[in-house]
């Protein structure tokens, strides 16, 4: 990351995992319904990113009164924490609970 500032980018999405509709409030990052995301930024809100690929949930974590999830990109590796939303389903996000839950800052092994 190069420290930018973020960058609210309201826009409308249909997942690419699951094809739920998405509405989004500037702030929405991931479908509320799959929890999976798509690797479009390189600073949260740019739109910068050429991979474009699907982010996988593969944990969550709680910090202070929040859950923060763990994405991973299912074409480069890059992982990136996001806040969950009010709106996420609460069974998906239980469901990642007890996953191990890979650094975020870390390079994916056999990866480069």
């Amino acid at each position: 990351m190069s420290g930018a500032r973020f960058t609210r980018t309201r826009e409308d999405f249909t997942c690419g995992n699951c094809g739920a509709a998405v509405r989004g409030n500037g702030y929405t990052n991931h479908c509320p319904r799959c929890l999976w995301s798509r690797h479009v930024d390189v600073d949260p809100g740019d739109r910068a990113a050429d991979c474009g690929a699907l982010m996988r949930p593969v944990g969550v974590l709680f910090e202070g009164d929040q859950h923060v999830l763990v994405h991973e990109c299912q074409r480069c590796g890059h992982r990136r924490r996001n806040r969950a939303a009010r709106a996420d389903d609460r069974a998906a996000l239980a469901a990642l609970f007890g996953a191990p839950v890979p650094d975020p800052q870390a390079r994916p092994r056999g990866r480069r």
